[in-house]
């Protein structure tokens, strides 16, 4: 493995987080010069992230443990615009209203893994929009188009891919690496920032930024990412097949959250330790040597710190005794997502195949009879494959309580008011 003389990238080598670099040596130098500031940029497309964005804040999380400033640059302008990169069509437009409402969310997921304040490694959050809005677009074409060549922007692969999929690309996103380097080359400049990380995908729009600065400014600005980050399974990190798996806890509840890495596959685990835990990388050595059901401790540990790092170490404790009770004990769990319904349309009946989807646990009723007749859906814990039947006030526990579960790892408590 190969060693370097600044903490920070020893730590992502051993934590696997690198893929490409721009200059190693350099970089590697230029960090134990002292402070140094880099930063991630985020567009505020939604109102959270999901854990897709979990690998770049963890690298921005190690930067500040190492003793540098990171930076969390929200997308207020670029937004506006719409990153093409491996996407088939134009991102839907959103407004001024929307768009700060989303950075207001996100801003909540960040305060969990950084510290911001005025420190000289506090964590320091901006938005482009601070300075693109501002833009002249005559003088800012005079200034900066001249570096850029549409020759070399059509090798890129979020030009490439979308033209040989013959799908329409505006002039609108034609622009976004342009803005995005500018961004690049704005924060040296009130920040001194040095550095620009993110995923693979963003390595040609990184790539642009540290030119432009060269040919622009005549500074020397670096470029970092992390391999494309896929399951076992070859599926994409931060989608499941029922849905986003949100890093906001009014869009996915801790319980859930937990859920997701406890069910991480067995050959997952070790690799996930790194990347999204902080625990030491040699006990995580002794953790990936467990095989057969003994990795089910493993999956316990990822996900209890998982959650711990996101939530709170109260929430994971809480959701890790959920999971006990529901799994290991049969019980119901004081944790798991509730749905509540009025008690008078509990008495009347409540058709399971609206229950089920007023419960999140399908996402039509067309799905959910589909559950039913699988098999899949249970009423406190008994299997239902009756797709007309009723859910009353018999179905309540002692606590007035109905478990409905999807499966035998989704759950869901019904109350009433």
């Amino acid at each position: 493995m190969t060693q370097y003389k600044s903490d920070f990238l020893n730590i992502l080598n051993q934590r696997g987080f690198i893929h490409q670099c721009s200059d190693f040596a350099a970089l590697d130098s230029k960090l134990q010069s002292g402070v140094q500031s880099a930063y991630i940029g985020f567009d505020a497309t939604a109102p959270s992230l999901h854990v897709g964005s979990l690998v770049q804040i963890m690298m921005l999380h190690w930067f500040q443990q190492c003793g540098h400033k990171p930076i969390t640059l929200m997308g207020g302008g670029t937004t506006k615009v719409g990153d093409p990169s491996g996407k088939d069509e134009s991102r839907k437009m959103l407004d001024d209203a929307a768009i700060a409402a989303n950075i207001s969310g996100i801003q909540q997921v960040f305060s969990k893994f950084l510290k911001y304040g005025a420190g000289a490694s506090d964590a320091l959050m901006v938005n482009n929009a601070d300075w693109l809005e501002s833009l002249n677009y005559i003088d800012f074409l005079r200034d900066y188009g001249t570096h850029f060549t549409i020759n070399r922007m059509m090798t890129f692969d979020s030009v490439k891919l979308r033209l040989e999929r013959e799908q329409p690309l505006t002039f609108l996103e034609f622009n976004y690496m342009i803005l995005q380097a500018y961004d690049f080359v704005e924060l040296h400049r009130r920040y001194k920032t040095v550095l620009q990380m993110g995923g693979s995908d963003q390595w040609g729009n990184i790539i642009n930024g540290v030119d432009l600065a060269h040919k622009a400014l005549r500074q020397q600005l670096f470029g970092l990412t992390t391999p494309l980050l896929t399951t076992a399974s070859g599926a994409k990190m931060g989608k499941t097949a029922d849905g986003a798996v949100w890093l906001s806890a009014d869009l996915l509840s801790p319980y859930d959250y937990y859920q997701y890495w406890r069910n991480t596959d067995d050959a997952d685990v070790g690799r996930f330790l790194k990347l999204f835990t902080v625990l030491p990388v040699t006990e995580i050595a002794k953790l990936e040597k467990l095989q057969g059901a003994d990795i089910n401790e493993a999956k316990k540990i990822l996900a209890y710190e998982a959650t711990k790092m996101l939530h709170s170490a109260q929430a994971a404790q809480n959701a890790q005794d959920t999971a006990q009770k529901v799994f290991e004990q049969g019980d119901t769990g004081d944790d798991l997502p509730r749905v509540t319904i009025p008690a008078a349309r509990l008495q009347a009946g409540v058709a399971l195949i609206d229950l089920l989807v007023e419960a999140g646990l399908s996402s039509s009723k067309s799905e959910a009879r589909r559950l039913v007749q699988s098999g899949g859906a249970r009423v406190n814990g008994e299997k239902i494959e009756n797709e007309t039947a009723l859910i009353t006030a018999q179905h309540q526990d002692a606590q007035g309580i109905v478990k409905l579960s999807s499966g035998k790892k989704k759950h869901v408590l019904v109350t009433v008011d």
